[in-house]
C-alpha cells in the first residue's frame, strides 16, 4: 500500500527529521532518569519513602517513553516502506494536519478516537492495569 504518494518527497523528509529528533529526546530522558537513579548515595531512613516513591515515577515515566520511542520508530519504519500517513485500521490517510502534531500517529482522528472510547486497548501498545494492592496470598478463606 503506497500512501506516500499523497505525501511529497520534501514532508516525508520533514516527518523523518520530526521522527528522529523526537527519538533522540526520548533516548536522552531515558539516559538521564537512569543516571539520576543511579547515582544515590547512602539515604537517611527518612528520606526511603521518597527516594521509593522518585523511583516508582521515573520507572512509570520509563515505560512511557519506551512506549513512545516504539510508535516513533514504527512511524520510521512505515516512512521507510511507503505507507506512513496511513491509518492501521480503515487504511485511509490520516490528515496532515494530525501528522504535523504528531507525526507517530498510527491512526486516523476517527480511528483513534473509536479505539479511545472503546475498552480494548490500542492494539500493539501496553495499558498498565489498575493497582490493587499486594495481596498475601491469604484471600480470607
Amino acid at each position: 500500500m503506497e500512501i506516500a504518494h499523497a505525501l511529497s518527497a520534501k514532508r516525508c523528509l520533514r516527518y523523518r527529521q520530526m521522527l528522529i529528533e523526537k527519538s533522540r529526546a526520548i533516548l536522552r530522558g531515558l539516559g538521564s532518569r537512569v543516571d539520576a537513579i543511579t547515582r544515590t548515595d547512602r539515604i537517611s531512613e527518612d528520606d526511603w519513602a521518597t527516594l521509593a516513591h522518585d523511583e516508582f515515577v521515573s520507572l512509570k515515566l520509563h515505560g512511557m517513553d519506551e512506549a513512545q520511542l516504539r510508535l516513533v520508530e514504527e512511524a520510521l519504519a512505515r516512512l521507510k516502506n511507503g505507507d506512513f500517513g496511513v491509518c492501521l485500521r480503515c487504511e485511509a490517510a490520516i490528515a496532515p494536519k494530525r501528522l504535523d502534531a504528531i507525526p507517530w500517529a498510527r491512526y486516523c482522528v476517527r480511528c483513534q478516537e473509536k479505539i479511545r472510547d472503546s475498552s480494548e486497548p490500542e492494539p500493539g501498545l501496553f495499558r498498565a492495569r489498575p493497582w490493587h494492592g499486594f495481596d498475601s496470598g491469604n484471600s480470607g478463606n
